[in-house]
């Protein structure tokens, strides 16, 4: 039987923001909050990759989310946030951090009241907006988080050719043995 805790974790989300965008994420997925902490980059990682940060002492790999929804990059600020977040990537469970720019406020949403994400006649990811709220007088993109990665989206790429010294690394030299 389910509990009015359980119902209200099923509508509680997190809001927070990208530019001028507000977005959200369910509550139940949302483990922690935490300020900017130094990234550890990892080498050859796809580009929306921040990097590593260490989360009460477990490496959690941090997406920016700006990057990943092809937003401009925007220099770090005292406001940005890492969402750690617990997601399900074609059934694999992972722990991700998230980088945003701000975070907002917890707020219920009425899952009857969630719009469908528009239909524009253009082919573009709407499986990864559960719906569109409003909260004062705006529109908050609600995520469907499980579905905002696959797992070939997040594999390091080795094979893949990258600009040598992105990483502040010497490009080994084709003779070294």
């Amino acid at each position: 039987m389910r509990t009015p805790h359980d119902r209200v974790a099923d509508t509680a989300y997190l809001t927070f923001g990208l530019g001028e965008e507000m977005f959200a994420a369910p509550v139940i997925q949302v483990r922690e909050v935490l300020d900017v902490l130094p990234f550890t980059r990892i080498p050859y990682a796809p580009p929306f990759l921040r990097g590593m940060v260490d989360v009460c002492g477990h490496g959690v790999p941090v997406i920016d989310l700006r990057a990943r929804f092809g937003l401009p990059d925007l220099a770090l600020t005292p406001h940005h946030r890492i969402l750690v977040l617990e997601v399900l990537v074609e059934g694999t469970p992972l722990v991700l951090g998230a980088l945003t720019d701000r975070v907002y406020e917890v707020t219920a949403f009425d899952s009857t009241a969630l719009e469908p994400p528009p239909n524009i006649g253009l082919c573009w990811r709407s499986d990864i907006i559960q719906g569109i709220g409003r909260r004062h007088e705006r529109f908050v993109i609600v995520l469907h988080l499980n579905r905002l990665f696959t797992l070939e989206d997040l594999r390091v790429d080795e094979a893949e050719e990258h600009t040598p010294g992105s990483l502040g690394e010497t490009p080994p030299s084709p003779h070294a043995g």
